[in-house]
């Protein structure tokens, strides 16, 4: 009802696309509120004889007073046309070819508009699809109400056209947002089976914009989660990484359990969230991250999945001591039991591994405290992470908050001032004598690499 009366007082129809056009004053997005590079590409399109709206999220931002991260563009023209236009572009992609397009210091995504997401009934089973429903091919140019279409969400299928100022809606995407909505294009059901991830974004999506999910795009996937097991991996990999890396993790891990998709993309979270230390670990560790984001700090993905498996790691760990492995050895082989267990689940690429695993090394080295190990403790090069996540665990119960505390004030001391607070040291004496290096002060951020 209430898209109804919004469209029906602040629109006008298109007859060539069925979108509802919505003037300045009835949208308020203004046009030095736009990257001046995205300006720019739309532009020169126009001045081609070509079409050029921005596009999707940043649409969406603005219509939510947010500041978009980035500006895409849609356009009638083929990449090759749109890559003669522009000197400074290049086209990428395989499957569907886009256009990026340098601009200073910005790169503008240039998209063709695309058909074959959402067509009529009549041409439904002329798209390929797998025994689930989940569409192979998905590679064809359209016009602009066949892109809008195709993509998932009312409140991405937003055009806005910078020369008239105008905001082209063709499914009642600003009412979405203005109602705080997050609704699927045509039938639920029949969007997930062709790919099963928009589930997973349904969850990212109302998590980011602090959305109410519309019933009818929820109510289908308690029954569909499974089919998440018949996409690749390294997919769930970079769906997982932007909802971890969006600044509002915390929020979107609770939302894919509440949806039960986490069996999907991070099975491990029940044994998690089960353990009162392991969620108060995990909940410190995602509100850290989400803190860093907000304050345009870089964060990095490699610490955040080592906080992810560091329950597991620490359970192994446990066992393999009760069992009478010596501590290091224990470390390390959990260590490698962990990661090799969850390459079937998420994927997580090994040029993390290295990063995960001399943070993880370096924990128990924190009980050290006297002679000249804090020292050396201080100059590694992952002292700043490792350190980082010693906080996370005190903060979580796992360690004695002191330790953390001792550490922190360490740092901070003077030379004079840290001889005082070394602690006996009953470790073995070394046999040869080393050189004491000068103490090192570790500056800089904390856990990016």
């Amino acid at each position: 009802m209430i898209r109804r009366i919004i469209s029906k007082v602040f629109g006008r129809k298109s007859r060539a696309s069925g979108a509802q056009i919505l003037p300045q004053s009835k949208h308020g997005i203004r046009r030095e509120q736009i990257d001046d590079c995205a300006l720019k590409t739309c532009e020169t399109l126009a001045q081609a004889g070509f079409k050029g709206y921005l596009v999707g999220g940043a649409v969406r931002d603005l219509l939510l007073d947010k500041t978009p991260k980035d500006f895409d563009v849609a356009t009638d023209a083929t990449p090759e046309e749109v890559r003669r236009l522009f000197r400074r572009s290049r086209i990428i992609g395989r499957r569907f070819q886009i256009v990026h397009v340098m601009c200073g210091r910005a790169t503008i995504e240039v998209t063709t508009f695309r058909a074959n997401g959402q067509k009529e009934a009549e041409d439904d089973d002329e798209r390929p699809t797998d025994e689930h429903g989940r569409l192979l091919s998905d590679n064809v140019f359209g016009s602009m109400g066949d892109d809008a279409a195709r993509r998932d969400f009312t409140i991405n299928a937003l055009y806005y056209d910078p020369a008239r100022e105008e905001v082209h809606d063709y499914f009642g995407g600003v009412a979405d947002c203005k109602t705080r909505v997050l609704r699927m294009i045509g039938d639920p059901e029949t969007r997930y089976r062709e790919d099963p991830v928009r589930m997973l974004r349904v969850a990212r999506f109302a998590a980011k914009l602090d959305f109410h999910i519309d019933p009818d795009t929820r109510k289908p996937v308690a029954t569909l989660a499974p089919l998440l097991a018949n996409i690749p991996r390294a997919r769930i990999f970079d769906e997982a990484l932007k909802l971890l890396m969006s600044g509002h993790a915390l929020r979107g891990v609770h939302q894919l359990r509440a949806e039960g998709l986490h069996h999907g993309m991070l099975p491990l979270l029940d044994t998690i969230l089960d353990d009162p230390t392991g969620e108060r670990f995990i909940n410190a560790a995602l509100k850290t991250t989400d803190a860093r984001i907000a304050q345009d700090k870089p964060a990095s993905p490699a610490f955040l999945f080592g906080t992810l498996l560091w329950p597991q790691v620490l359970q192994r760990w446990r066992a393999l001591e009760a069992a009478g492995e010596k501590p290091q050895p224990a470390l390390f082989a959990a260590m490698d039991e962990v990661l090799d267990a969850q390459r079937g689940q998420l994927a997580i690429p090994r040029r993390y591994d290295g990063m995960m695993k001399e943070i993880w090394a370096l924990q128990p080295r924190f009980e050290q405290r006297g002679g000249q190990r804090p020292y050396r403790l201080l100059e590694h090069p992952r002292f700043r992470a490792a350190y980082d996540f010693l906080l996370l665990r005190a903060e979580s119960g796992e360690v004695d908050a002191e330790l953390g505390e001792w550490w922190t004030r360490f740092q901070e001391a003077d030379d004079d001032e840290r001889a005082t607070m070394l602690l006996a040291d009953s470790s073995p004496k070394p046999r040869r004598r080393r050189k004491r290096k000068k103490p090192g002060d570790a500056g800089g951020e904390a856990h990016p690499a």
